[in-house]
C-alpha cells in the first residue's frame, strides 16, 4: 500500500477539470457502502457534480438513503449535485445482449444470428455486461467525480482485472463466448482507456475500508498486495466502527476496545498515520443524511465524531432478548445432521458477517460428534487458515482434528484442472477421426484458445465446487460461501451451464458432458433432507434485508428453500451496562423478531465474545455454546443401568 503522507481529503478531492473516480473497497459488512455514500454526500455538498455507482451484486444504496435507486442513475433527494445508480447484472445481461446483436441483423442470416445469440446466452455475459457498465462510467464527463462503491475484496480484485484480461481475449479475433470479437472492437478501445486510468493515479484514488480486528487489516494487506501486482496504488485505509471510549466501563468492553485500538496502532504503523482514517460505532445504525453528514465530516474535515446515545434509535431501550425463548437448538441441530446420505451444509450472507466462523464452528462440532466432515470455501477472500491456524489447501487436508478436514478453491488450479479435463476430452474426442476432414491440431489449437477466455474461470470454479457433491467419505460437507450476491451466481450456474452446455457451442460442446451431473446437484441442493441453507447474519436493517431478499431469490431462481438463520455477534446481557449498549441490545432485539417472523425457520443465536474463535478449542467451546449438537449426542447416548 502506498504510504506516501496524505490525509483522506487529499485523496477523495478532485484536482482537475477531468472527471476522476475514487473506489472503495474491503471485505463485506466492513461498512464499505456507507463509507462510499459519506463520501459521496461530501463531495456533492462541497459542489462538486459526483455520481455514486455501487457494482456490488447485493447493494443497499436505497436502504442507506431511504429511496428507491435501482438500475437507473437517480438525483439522490435533498442533496444537490449526487446521483447514484445499482447495476442490476441480470438487467446489465439483457442490455447488453440487444445491444451487441442489433447492429447485426442487417448483416447476418437467420443461422448466424442464431449462433451469436446461442453465444450470448452464455452465463459469462453477466460478468461482462456489469462491468462493460463499469466502464462506461470512467467515461462520464458530466461528472467532477464518480465514487464507486466495490463488491467485497475477492470480486473487486476480478473486477480490476478484467480490463486486461478481456482486452487480451479480443485481440485473438474471430468468436469469444461473449460473441463475435470483430464487433466489439470499440470496447477493446475502451477496456485500454480503462486500464490506462485505474493505473493513473492522478485520475483514480483507490481506499480500503476495514474493521478495527487483525484478519480485516490482513486481508487488506493483501489484497492491496494484488492490486499493486495489477498497476494499481492503494491511497487510503479507514478503520470504521471502534469503540468509543466512554462508553466501555467494565472488562469485556474494555479489553475488546483495548484489541481494536492495538490493531488501529498496527495499521498505523504499516500503512502510514497519514495514510489511514478512523471512524466509531454508533449507538444505532447509520442511515439518513445526517449520519452520512457526520461520517464525511469526520473523515474528510477532521470533526469530532458525535456519537450521540439519545437519539440513536427509537426502539424501546428496556426491550431485552429472551435467548431461550428465541433459540431452538434442538431444531438447530437436527439441520446440521446428516441422515442416511451425505448432508451438505451453506452457510452464506453479507460479507463480515461471521460466515467462515460459523462454518468452521459447526464443522468442528460435527467432526467431534463421530462425523466425517469436509469445511469448503468458495470465497475468494477466504481466512479458514486463521480459524483453524492450520495450512488449507486445494485439496481435502486435516486440521488438527480427527474427522475433520478442510479445503479452498484455488482458482488459479481449479483453472489449471478445467483445461486439463477439457483438453484431454477433445483429445479423446478426436482420436478415431485422423482419416477425416477435420483438421484435429487446428480444433484443438481453437479450444486451447477458447479457454484462456476469462469465462473459463467462472467455470472451473464451478467444476470444483461440484466436484465436492461426489467427494467419498465424508458423512457432511460444509461449505462457506462467497458473499451473498456471489453465491447466488455460483448456485445459479449448474442450471445455466446445463442450459448453455446443451446447445452444444463453442468451447461447452468440446467440455465433458456434465448435463446429468449438474442435474444431479441442483436436485440435491433443492431437497432439504440433502442440503441445509443457512443464512448468518448480525441484527441490523440491512445484513437483514439482503439475506431476506437473497432467499427470496434462491427460492425463485433456484428452487432453494433456507433452512436455518444464524443471528451473529449478539450483546451479552451482562455486560455493557449503559445507555449506548442499550440502545444497540434494544435494537438487535428488535431486529431478532423481525428476523424471526420473515424467514420462520430455526433460528441459531451466536453471543459476540471476548476474543473471536480461533483453534480448534475455542471452535469447540463455541460450538457448545450454539449448535445443540451437545444436547443432541448426549440425548442419544444409550442409558446406562446397575446389573
Amino acid at each position: 500500500m502506498n504510504t506516501t503522507p496524505t490525509d483522506a481529503r487529499a485523496v477523495v478531492e478532485p484536482t482537475s477539470e477531468e472527471t476522476e473516480f475514487v473506489f472503495f473497497s474491503g471485505k463485506g459488512g466492513v461498512g464499505k457502502s456507507t463509507v462510499s455514500c459519506a463520501t459521496a454526500t461530501w463531495l456533492a455538498d462541497n459542489d462538486y457534480e459526483t455520481l455514486l455507482v455501487t457494482t456490488d451484486p447485493a447493494p443497499n444504496l436505497s436502504d442507506i438513503f431511504g429511496q428507491e435507486i435501482g438500475h437507473e442513475v437517480t438525483a439522490i433527494d435533498d442533496i444537490e449535485n449526487l446521483s447514484a445508480i445499482e447495476i442490476d447484472p441480470d438487467t446489465a445481461a439483457e442490455e447488453y445482449r440487444q445491444e451487441t446483436i442489433e447492429p447485426m441483423r442487417q448483416l447476418l442470416d437467420d443461422e448466424q444470428l442464431e449462433t451469436v445469440e446461442e453465444q450470448l446466452n452464455s452465463p459469462c455475459v453477466e460478468e461482462i455486461a456489469a462491468f462493460d457498465n463499469f466502464v462506461d462510467f470512467m467515461d462520464s464527463p458530466e461528472y467532477d467525480i464518480v465514487v464507486f462503491d466495490t463488491a467485497p475484496t475477492g470480486h473487486t480484485i476480478r473486477l480490476m482485472e478484467l480490463p486486461s484480461d478481456w482486452n487480451a481475449e479480443l485481440e485473438k479475433g474471430g468468436s469469444t463466448c461473449i460473441g463475435p470479437a470483430a464487433s466489439m472492437e470499440e470496447r477493446k478501445q475502451d477496456y485500454e482507456r480503462a486500464i490506462d486510468t485505474l493505473q493513473d493515479d492522478e485520475k483514480t484514488s483507490f481506499a480500503f475500508v476495514g474493521k478495527p480486528e487483525d484478519s480485516s487489516v490482513d486481508e487488506i494487506e493483501r489484497s492491496a498486495s494484488d492490486l499493486g501486482e495489477l498497476g494499481i496504488e492503494s491511497q487510503l485505509l479507514i478503520i470504521n466502527g471502534y469503540l468509543p471510549e466512554s462508553v466501555c466501563e467494565d472488562p469485556f468492553f474494555e479489553g475488546k476496545r483495548e484489541d481494536e485500538q492495538a490493531v488501529i496502532e498496527r495499521a498505523r504503523t504499516e500503512f502510514g498515520a497519514d495514510a489511514m482514517a478512523t471512524y466509531p460505532l454508533q449507538p444505532g445504525e447509520i442511515a439518513g443524511l445526517d449520519l452520512l453528514a457526520d461520517v464525511g465530516g469526520v473523515l474528510y474535515d477532521g470533526d469530532e465524531a458525535t456519537v450521540d446515545v439519545g437519539t440513536a434509535t427509537d426502539v424501546d431501550a428496556e426491550t431485552t432478548v429472551d435467548f431461550e425463548s428465541m433459540a431452538d437448538t434442538e431444531a438447530v441441530a437436527e439441520q446440521l445432521q446428516p441422515g442416511d446420505e451425505t448432508r451438505y451444509l451453506f452457510f452464506t450472507g453479507k460479507g463480515g458477517v461471521g460466515k467462515s466462523t460459523i462454518a468452521s464452528t459447526a464443522a468442528t462440532k460435527l467432526a467431534e460428534a463421530g462425523h466425517d466432515t469436509l469445511v469448503v470455501t468458495t470465497d475468494p477472500a477466504a481466512h479458514l487458515e486463521d480459524i483453524f491456524g492450520e495450512r488449507v489447501g486445494h485439496e481435502p487436508t486435516s486440521v488438527g482434528q480427527a474427522n475433520l478436514d478442510a479445503a479452498r478453491i484455488d482458482q488459479e488450479k481449479a483453472l489449471e484442472e478445467y483445461r486439463t479435463q477439457v483438453l484431454d476430452h477433445v483429445t479423446e474426442m478426436y482420436e478415431d477421426k485422423e482419416d477425416t476432414q477435420i483438421d484435429v491440431d487446428a480444433a484443438i489449437a481453437n479450444v486451447e484458445e477458447e479457454l484462456e477466455s476469462p469465462c473459463a474461470e467462472e467455470m472451473a470454479a464451478l467444476e470444483k465446487f461440484v466436484s465436492y457433491f461426489d467427494e467419498d467419505g465424508y458423512d457432511i460437507v460444509v461449505f462457506d460461501t462467497a458473499p451473498t450476491g456471489h453465491t447466488l451466481r455460483l448456485l445459479e450456474l449448474p442450471s445455466d451451464w446445463k442450459g448453455f452446455m446443451d446447445l452444444g457451442s463453442l468451447t461447452k460442446g468440446a467440455a465433458p458432458a456434465k448435463g446429468d451431473q449438474y442435474d444431479e446437484v441442483i436436485e440435491t441442493m433443492k431437497d432439504p433432507e440433502q442440503s441445509t441453507f443457512a443464512f448468518v447474519m448480525y441484527p441490523e436493517y440491512t445484513p437483514m434485508m439482503e439475506a431476506y431478499r437473497a432467499a427470496a431469490d434462491l427460492k425463485d431462481q433456484v428452487g432453494i428453500e433456507t433452512s436455518l438463520v444464524v443471528a451473529n455477534y449478539l450483546l451479552p446481557e451482562k455486560y455493557g451496562d449503559n445507555a449506548f449498549f442499550e440502545n444497540r441490545r434494544a435494537q438487535q432485539a428488535e431486529y431478532l423478531g423481525e428476523i424471526s417472523d420473515r424467514f420462520d425457520v430455526p433460528m441459531m443465536l451466536a453471543p459476540l465474545r471476548q476474543d473471536e474463535p480461533v483453534g480448534l478449542d475455542a471452535l469447540r467451546a463455541f460450538g457448545e455454546e450454539i449448535t445443540g449438537l451437545d444436547d443432541i449426542t448426549e440425548d442419544n447416548e444409550p442409558e446406562v443401568t446397575a446389573s
